[in-house]
């Protein structure tokens, strides 16, 4: 074993005390200005929590009963009411407008994207979809596959691709991933991608064969490799 020198040892040790040292002096000398900080800190954390739960949480429930009806209007296909209200009571836009901050508003924006679909105004479906947030397992896919929906509407099929696809990796559930691989797949049919289309009918099978889609998926792969081979 290599002999450590003492001179060096000796030299480590006021290297570590010199920084204590140094640290000790930084703090004595700037200690109001830490004190500050510390009392800053306290203060930002504190007022989160306060605006969450003395502000935020009351609004939140106060936006939530406001949107009770236009919520009832919504379950009653009437979309143009659910929207804009009825004069006596609020509609999705004005929730969203006075209570932006609350997941009220943000579950509005899913009801109006809908809305807005069911009407045929694509463009401010794919606005109010977009804005909506959420990462729970059937509402968010439906959310992104009726982004594609409405490309699709629009007649960007390359756009409404791109949505249907995320929409089926959202979630890996029978409920809401075979359908937009379905829909992933049709519309690769339409756009002349038939290979893609097999390849997506295929992956469908295989991840969801119990699915009503994945029962049913044989004559859809069958015609897209007809389809193939004709245009080969």
């Amino acid at each position: 074993m290599a002999e450590i020198k003492k001179g060096t040892e000796h030299s480590g040790i006021e290297n570590v005390g010199q920084a204590f040292t140094k640290a000790e002096l930084f703090i004595e000398n700037n200690q109001k200005i830490i004190t500050y900080i510390v009392i800053g800190i306290f203060v930002v954390v504190g007022g989160i929590l306060g605006f969450n739960k003395l502000y935020l949480a009351p609004l939140n429930l106060e936006a939530h009963n406001q949107m009770y009806v236009a919520e009832q209007y919504f379950q009653k296909d009437s979309f143009n009411l659910a929207l804009h209200g009825d004069g006596n009571n609020w509609g999705f836009i004005k929730i969203i407008d006075e209570y932006g901050l609350t997941s009220a508003a943000n579950l509005a924006h899913y009801y109006a994207g809908i809305s807005f679909y069911k009407l045929g105004k694509y463009k401010d479906a794919i606005d109010q979809l977009d804005k909506f947030k959420a990462n729970d397992k059937l509402v968010s896919p439906i959310a992104i596959g009726a982004i594609g929906d409405s490309y699709a509407e629009l007649g960007n099929n390359g756009k409404a691709l791109k949505y249907y696809l995320k929409a089926a990796n959202k979630s890996e559930n029978e409920l809401t991933a075979p359908v937009y691989f379905m829909k992933a797949g049709q519309i690769c049919e339409e756009s002349g991608d038939y290979e893609q289309a097999v390849k997506l009918y295929k992956l469908l099978k295989e991840k969801y064969p119990v699915s009503m889609e994945g029962r049913d998926i044989d004559k859809y792969i069958t015609r897209a490799q007809v389809k193939l081979e004709n245009k080969k």
